[in-house]
């Protein structure tokens, strides 16, 4: 009877401690978490492709300088051109009819749209002539393969940066996003 106990006993314990380094661990993670700064992004992406790549690393020394330059040119860009939305839909919070407030889509007008389609065309154009440019700056040190690769891998990075950004935003995927032709509730 007494081993029962005992036994008993232990377990309790093991999953007290159990249960609260669980806890610990989670509160733990929220407190250490820090957002990777932009210089720390491009650190960790040009080791990642000078790895992929094989560089000895004089060629790895140059490459890192201009990648830095490379990269840091490209998200001046894509911050001086604001993001928009998908199909350009506001939402707007409006009271209810039972004071309730309550969030309505807007859609953009012609001009609206007009102005960020022109802004995107603008915003394209700076980064092909900005890839054009960090072409011929990456080919005096490497194949043109090699530089396939990193314009590649950087297309693919992106696309994933932003399927991250929306599923840590809670966005849902375009398709199922509201449908135009039945009235919002």
């Amino acid at each position: 009877m007494k081993t029962k106990y005992f036994i008993m006993m232990v377990v309790a314990v093991l999953m007290g401690t159990q249960v609260m380094n669980a806890q610990d661990n989670e509160q733990g993670k929220k407190r250490s978490r820090k957002r990777m700064t932009m210089e720390q992004m491009v650190d960790m992406q040009s080791r990642k492709i000078i790895g992929d790549l094989g560089l000895d690393d004089k060629t790895a020394a140059k490459f890192t300088e201009v990648y830095k330059k490379y990269m840091t040119a490209l998200n001046d860009v894509r911050k001086e051109f604001p993001l928009y939305g998908y199909k350009g839909m506001k939402a707007k919070a409006e009271k209810g009819e039972d004071g309730q407030m309550k969030a309505r889509v807007v859609m953009p007008t012609d001009a609206e749209v007009d102005k960020m389609m022109r802004d995107r065309f603008k915003q394209s154009r700076k980064m092909l002539d900005i890839r054009e440019k960090y072409y011929d700056e990456f080919r005096k040190f490497l194949s043109p393969k090699q530089v396939q690769k990193i314009y590649d891998q950087g297309q693919m990075n992106h696309g994933k940066f932003h399927k991250e950004m929306n599923r840590r935003a809670g966005m849902k995927r375009p398709m199922e996003g509201p449908r135009q032709d039945k009235p919002q509730k």
